[in-house]
């Protein structure tokens, strides 16, 4: 080595000195990590068993107490990939919630948007703004952001649930707030369906009252009675020739905002999806992250080329851009949520379908 290229690297290792005192970094020696030819998640596939999650609630429900303070009885999805923190993706949150019997979860708001899914059980209502909600098994019911809520069990028998939220997205751009409300749920009474159900959850019916758009929808739950019968129409229609599946053998629907036509809520998309006997998804890869959760029925989850066998109530995390499939054996019913809005709003959603 010539005197000459010593003297190169010797400026060179001080250019990098003063790079790292400045707190600079060049791009020419990143280029791989920050601008990879295709998505790269630190998140990784995982399936939580329900045999495993619920016990271990029962558990939690017997020893942690619900409060000001704590909130709820929570338990989140720790995808293995990303260090420990309690977030299913980069983007999506996802827990089981296990109220017990006539506990009453305090009331509070946050700028998170929130649901909750009810795989099994009822006998708990969730007042959100004053507007008592009954959960029942199927139903997927709204909290969007900054909306006060609390949740009360009526009977003598625990429930639980599946909450999601965006949390992990709030928490990274430095935009969430938090506000306690009541320690009593602000209205106890237990009608069969909410008030908002009564305005709003006509189909292809809009109140004139209500004619301004609005970012998350104004519908409180959506009904397991409405969303089994679209699907069971959408294989009744192709069982008699009509296009009415995505694939053939499956049916699905996505919950919609009806001041939009678009997603319930600005940040998560919704969707549930029914697999007849012997039925397959053909494998894709997408932009974003979702997690699944087994409504009724089993069958395969193949994640990146790894089969997994999952059945009522499992729950499973697909990363971005990692590739995914589903078959059904004797019937499937999938209830999932995905951070797709956010990405189509930034135009960067892509998806790849292998062809069949």
């Amino acid at each position: 080595m010539t005197s000459l290229d010593t003297q190169q690297e010797a400026a060179l290792a001080q250019l990098y000195a003063d790079f790292a005192t400045e707190n600079l970094n060049p791009l020419w020696t990143q280029r791989d990590d920050l601008m990879p030819m295709q998505p790269t998640p630190k998140a990784v596939p995982h399936v939580w068993r329900w045999s495993t999650l619920y016990p271990l609630a029962q558990r939690a429900g017997d020893l942690v107490p619900v409060g000001r303070g704590g909130e709820r009885r929570a338990i989140a999805l720790a995808n293995p990939g990303l260090g420990g923190v309690p977030h299913a993706s980069p983007t999506l949150w996802a827990a089981i919630q296990y109220l017990g019997p006539q506990e009453v979860a305090p009331e509070h708001r946050h700028s998170q948007n929130a649901f909750r899914f009810v795989v099994e059980g009822e006998g708990v209502w969730t007042v959100v703004n004053g507007d008592p909600v009954a959960m029942r098994r199927g139903d997927f019911l709204l909290t969007p952001g900054w909306n006060f809520h609390g949740h009360h069990n009526e009977t003598d028998q625990p429930m639980a649930w599946i909450d999601g939220l965006d949390i992990p997205f709030v928490h990274y751009t430095d935009t969430g707030f938090f506000e306690f409300g009541s320690e009593q749920v602000t209205d106890p009474a237990t009608p069969h369906i909410s008030r908002s159900e009564r305005l709003w959850a006509h189909p292809g019916l809009r109140p004139l009252s209500g004619l301004d758009d609005l970012p998350n929808s104004p519908i409180a739950a959506y009904r397991w009675e409405h969303t089994d019968a679209a699907l069971r129409e959408q294989l009744a229609l192709e069982d008699e020739g009509q296009p009415a599946t995505v694939e053939p053998g499956h049916a699905a629907v996505r919950y919609s905002n009806p001041t939009t036509g678009g997603d319930v809520m600005a940040t998560i998309r919704a969707e549930f999806h029914r697999l007849r006997a012997g039925a397959w998804t053909r494998p894709r890869r997408e932009v974003g992250s979702s997690v699944w959760q087994v409504f009724e029925g089993d069958g395969e989850v193949v994640l990146d080329g790894t089969e997994h066998r999952v059945s009522t109530g499992d729950l499973f995390v697909v990363p971005s851009w990692v590739k995914w499939s589903l078959r059904s054996e004797g019937g499937f019913d999938l209830f999932r949520f995905s951070d797709q809005p956010i990405f189509e709003r930034l135009n960067q959603s892509r998806v790849f379908v292998e062809e069949g």
